[in-house]
């Protein structure tokens, strides 16, 4: 299992996570199955949800950038912070529109910024330079990831370190962020408060919010997850 944080475990969308869910996606643990956090917080953010919450512990977070792992906080970068650094700097002096970075726990490969900016205009702008940096929009901030880099390859990245195979992975997701992960997996589900790009290639959209939708996904799935 692959589950997004915000807008897709909370509760109608807000920071506060919806316990039946965890509670659900713990006993699936419990069970045998892994359930990886993968999310545009930090991976630290996710770890310790994963450790408290009694999930596998590993977490994917910055939009793919980073990996926390094991029982003591083992990082994984997979990002290049540098990048995004320049991208940042190189947006803020060529940007009408005023450009700052969203206060947030600590990055170790990624900006996170304010949506304070037209971010099509700003992907361009890296693009034509050539910069080695995209921009994604979670729905809370504005993310400076490295190229390459998103939900799909940090998920994909965790599966080896757990060796296990994609075919046998589902996700969970509700935001832009989460579309790459969605196109590695064959299996995925958007809850109902989901963007419509992402619900055109779900394979599942439930009739439910964040939580609540989730709780429902996993009803719909459950003999797929019969020991």
């Amino acid at each position: 299992m692959a589950v997004d944080i915000d807008g897709t475990i909370t509760l109608n969308g807000w920071g506060s996570i919806h316990l039946g869910v965890l509670a659900k996606l713990r006993l699936m643990k419990d069970n045998g199955h892994h359930v990886i956090l993968v999310t545009g917080r930090s991976s630290v953010e996710a770890w310790l949800l994963s450790i408290f919450g009694g999930l596998t512990h590993l977490a994917v977070g910055e939009n793919g950038g980073c990996i926390t792992s094991g029982d003591t906080m083992k990082h994984t970068m997979i990002g290049n912070k540098g990048d995004c650094i320049r991208a940042y700097d190189f947006l803020k002096s060529n940007f009408n529109e005023e450009i700052k970075e969203k206060p947030v726990f600590p990055r170790m490969t990624e900006i996170v910024l304010d949506r304070t900016f037209d971010i099509s205009r700003g992907q361009k702008l890296l693009d034509d330079e050539g910069f080695d940096a995209n921009l994604f929009d979670s729905g809370y901030a504005y993310h400076v990831n490295s190229k390459g880099i998103d939900k799909g390859t940090g998920l994909l990245r965790a599966l080896e370190m757990l060796n296990m195979n994609i075919d046998d992975t589902i996700a969970f997701g509700d935001s832009e962020t989460d579309v790459p992960m969605f196109n590695v997996v064959k299996n995925s589900i958007a809850v109902e408060n989901s963007i419509d790009e992402l619900k055109k290639i779900a394979r599942i959209v439930t009739t439910k919010k964040s939580g609540e939708g989730v709780l429902e996904g996993l009803d719909m799935i459950k003999s797929e997850f019969e020991m």
